[in-house]
């Protein structure tokens, strides 16, 4: 099954910081990006397809920096499903010095056309911020843990697991901005076992608090429950994004 899917979302970004009088502003504690889209087509075929998805960054100043992120994706063709993936993510990074960190996260995955009830990866880890400048952002980790999937009919699968990922941020000009990443998990109890998830976007800006932002999510699972599963999925998200 291959799942294109484009829609334009709204995205609101809220900052819990308070105010001072005559005072410099507050570094952000809390940084919330959340979206919903929908997307509908009539005519030879009558297709509808709605996402939501959230961003979080919890950052005290300190050492520990908590993130979380999901996305939503479902689809409907002539009344059948089409599209169903829900994926989420929560991770703790510690910083060490020189760019390095350590860092535990847990992954959890539902795509019912890839027959995956569940996916579970808790993982910990080391990591490197390979360049930390305003106008690039290159982040490299590894990780081992474990993980469980179920799928439909079948018990349980336990394994242990090994995680590995990559994310750039590239400011290109004032108003272009360009992300790339990476993310790959393989069962130690059968290599070939694993899943790869690759994204990329451009985001362009329209006014101070807009933008338009196109990306692509291509998911790749080497060797689905079924013979009849495609092990590849891809979806083309086109998004205006609301900041304040």
């Amino acid at each position: 099954m291959r799942a294109y899917v484009v829609t334009v979302v709204g995205t609101v970004l809220l900052s819990a910081v308070p105010a001072r009088a005559q005072a410099p502003a507050e570094p952000k504690i809390w940084t919330v990006a959340a979206s919903a889209g929908l997307a509908l087509t009539h005519g030879n075929k009558d297709s509808s397809t709605v996402n939501a998805a959230y961003d979080l960054v919890y950052d005290p100043q300190t050492r520990n920096v908590v993130k979380s992120d999901a996305l939503l994706i479902r689809g409907k063709t002539e009344g059948e499903l089409t599209a169903s993936r829900l994926g989420v993510n929560v991770r703790d990074e510690y910083k060490l010095h020189d760019g390095f960190f350590v860092f535990g996260q847990n992954q959890y995955l539902k795509d019912e056309f890839k027959n995956i009830d569940y996916l579970v990866a808790p993982t910990g880890g080391v990591g490197m911020r390979i360049f930390d400048t305003m106008q690039t952002k290159l982040t490299v980790d590894g990780g081992v843990g474990a993980v469980w999937e179920k799928n439909p009919g079948l018990d349980v699968r336990s394994s242990g697991a090994v995680s590995a990922s990559e994310k750039l941020i590239q400011t290109l000009t004032a108003t272009t901005t360009v992300t790339q990443s990476v993310t790959a998990l393989w069962k130690t109890k059968n290599w070939d076992d694993s899943l790869y998830t690759f994204g990329a976007g451009v985001a362009a800006t329209i006014s101070m608090r807009t933008q338009l932002k196109v990306e692509l999510l291509d998911t790749y699972k080497n060797l689905p429950p079924l013979p009849t599963i495609q092990p590849n999925d891809v979806a083309v998200l086109m998004a205006i994004v609301y900041k304040r």
